[in-house]
């Protein structure tokens, strides 16, 4: 397996990569981890490119979630299946705002709802 999700920040890319993984084991790589450097200033395109493209060498099966359009058009071509998830703006903000905390991400609760402007 070797999957692209790609959607708006809500959109339910974990949460159906989550569930893909539990039926088929696979690496998962959310864009998040290679979009930033530090807080909220994004990385270099090429280096982020680069980091997932030594990502996916690495993987014999995987799943890349993200709503980086950027990162993912250089790596399409090593997918064996792209899924656009488009639940509209309502539930995208809805599930933005509903989300547990997320410590791989973010060191507290607070940290993570200090950064919810940016994310809706």
């Amino acid at each position: 397996m070797k999957v692209i999700i790609l959607g708006n920040a809500g959109a339910g890319k974990s949460t159906l990569a989550k569930k893909l993984i539990a039926r088929q084991p696979a690496a998962r790589l959310s864009l998040d981890e290679v979009a930033f450097e530090g807080g909220t200033e994004r990385r270099p395109l090429q280096g982020s490119v680069d980091a997932v493209r030594r990502w996916i060498s690495q993987q014999d099966s995987w799943i890349i979630e993200g709503c980086y359009a950027d990162i993912l058009e250089p790596v399409l071509a090593n997918a064996d299946e792209l899924i656009f998830l488009n639940p509209g703006v309502d539930a995208c903000l809805s599930h933005c705002r509903s989300r547990p905390w997320e410590p791989e991400k973010f060191s507290s609760r607070q940290e993570q709802d200090e950064n919810l402007d940016n994310l809706l």
